[in-house]
């Protein structure tokens, strides 16, 4: 008789509190839990962005205490994460990012952070910290049973930083967009001169050399205005970038709207003119796909995984260069014809992805870990 019981899976979300790692299980979840018995471990302090996600998928919720500190949190997924998918009966674990259980069940990870990061960052403290951060990346993927990468990108950079020619257990599963991303309804209407930028706020992000695009523009634009919806997770960053708005005169037209959630994103996105994606490391870049499928054209860092996942349907600049990026910016703010054939680049890009298709692959991935 065919065993027709669900494979069980504990996904391991307790590195998943902001940007791109909360977008995935958001939207990964649910489709995975069609076909699969769908337990997730969470820590308290992500109960208001993950519990409904998993309430309306029908996923089992596991809490456990929140703390802060990486060591400690490293701590509970070597030792608390094992002993509760052996307890469950989880035939393996998945986690959406670099690290995961070395001991218990077969576990799949999620490589998502740029290496590169490294090599931009001047703070010793921040170095040490990615320091630590790749050599706990190496010791889960030594021990891991399969690992994905979300780009083709991030798979190359992966394997050069590690010093590996190829490994058999990598896969490259990108990510998708969903239907709340979409070009303006009928009544709708963009804000012309109106930039979007969206992204959590770190120094990989590069913002400084689209603020400084920003007052190169500003003379010619008396109604340009930036917006940038994004987490300051680098406090000290944000504050070079408000020095740098004051030093240009560009204050009272930038605007750091902070956190903000799906929907409105996806609303600053219908009424923005120009999407700007400046970037220097990334492995994907969730907004590129959403910008795409709301129909603003794109102008993006020629940089890491940004040429890859535009596919062509983005006008690309050099990544430190202030000077090209606002020169492609101002193409599009001038440019009607070219500000319709991008915009119209886009959404064909965009509609290569889906999150279904990547519920798919990621779910092919754990049954070959869990030997199903």
């Amino acid at each position: 008789m065919t065993d027709v019981t669900p494979p069980r899976v504990l996904v391991n979300a307790v590195h998943s509190k902001s940007g791109g790692g909360l977008t995935y299980l958001r939207n990964v979840l649910p489709l995975l839990a069609r076909d699969w018995d769908v337990h997730v471990a969470i820590q308290a302090d992500q109960q208001a962005d993950l519990g409904p996600v998993c309430a309306e998928a029908g996923a089992v919720l596991h809490v456990l205490p929140t703390w802060g500190k990486l060591a400690t949190v490293l701590v509970q997924e070597q030792v608390t994460v094992p002993l509760l998918a052996r307890r469950i009966g989880a035939q393996v674990v998945f986690s959406p990012a670099n690290y995961g259980p070395i001991l218990g069940p077969p576990t799949v990870i999620l490589l998502r952070n740029a290496f590169e990061v490294t090599d931009l960052e001047a703070r010793l403290a921040k170095r040490v910290y990615w320091a630590a951060v790749k050599a706990l990346t190496w010791a889960c993927f030594k021990t891991c049973r399969r690992a994905m990468v979300v780009s083709e990108h991030a798979g190359r950079t992966f394997l050069r930083v590690f010093g590996l020619a190829d490994d058999p257990r990598l896969s490259v599963v990108h990510h998708g967009v969903g239907a709340a991303f979409h070009p303006p309804a009928e009544g709708e209407a963009r804000i012309p001169q109106r930039l979007l930028a969206v992204s959590d706020i770190y120094v990989q992000k590069n913002f400084e050399t689209l603020l400084r695009a920003m007052a190169l523009l500003a003379p010619d634009y008396p109604h340009l205005e930036l917006d940038i919806a994004g987490r300051e997770l680098d406090p000290g960053y944000a504050a070079t970038l408000r020095a740098l708005c004051d030093k240009r005169m560009i204050g009272e037209r930038v605007h750091f709207l902070g956190g903000q959630g799906p929907a409105q994103v996806a609303a600053l996105y219908r009424r923005a003119a120009v999407f700007v994606f400046p970037s220097l490391v990334e492995t994907f870049g969730n907004p590129l796909v959403e910008a795409m499928a709301s129909g603003i054209p794109v102008v993006c860092s020629d940089a890491a995984a940004l040429p890859e996942v535009t596919g062509g349907a983005a006008l690309l600049a050099r990544p430190r260069d202030h000077v090209h990026m606002a020169e492609q910016i101002r193409r599009l703010l001038d440019d009607p014809a070219l500000w319709a054939e991008v915009s119209a680049k886009g959404l064909a890009r965009a509609a290569e992805f889906s999150w279904e298709r990547t519920a798919d692959r990621v779910a092919e991935v754990l049954r070959q870990a869990a030997g199903r």
